[in-house]
């Protein structure tokens, strides 16, 4: 069974029309983002996210319940926890190998 993706998109005159006819989501009192500079442009690199590996998970209920407390996207935090203690025991392997 194939899923129907949700992913729609939309022309930029498009996007102006459905704003102009009071479709969009934004709030009208949201404030204009400041602009990032040429600078930043000039720097910026694409990155494509990594492929996630569907796993079978057990952990402690009030751990997954703190997670999903936080909000909508609880998986993707408990994921960003383990990386960053992946890439900190990373850090500590090379620093020990250097010495």
């Amino acid at each position: 069974m194939t899923r129907k993706s949700t992913i729609v998109r939309y022309t930029l005159d498009e996007i102006e029309a459905k704003i102009a006819r009071g479709e969009s989501r934004t709030r009208k009192d949201a404030p204009e983002a400041e602009s990032l500079g040429e600078e930043f442009w000039s720097k910026a690199k694409v990155v494509m996210p990594r492929i996630k590996e569907p796993v079978s998970l057990r952990v402690d209920a009030d751990v997954l319940d703190w997670f999903k407390s936080q909000g909508p996207g609880y998986l993707t935090r408990m994921n960003a926890v383990l990386r960053s203690f992946v890439e900190a025991k990373s850090a500590n392997r090379d620093r020990n190998k250097k010495s």
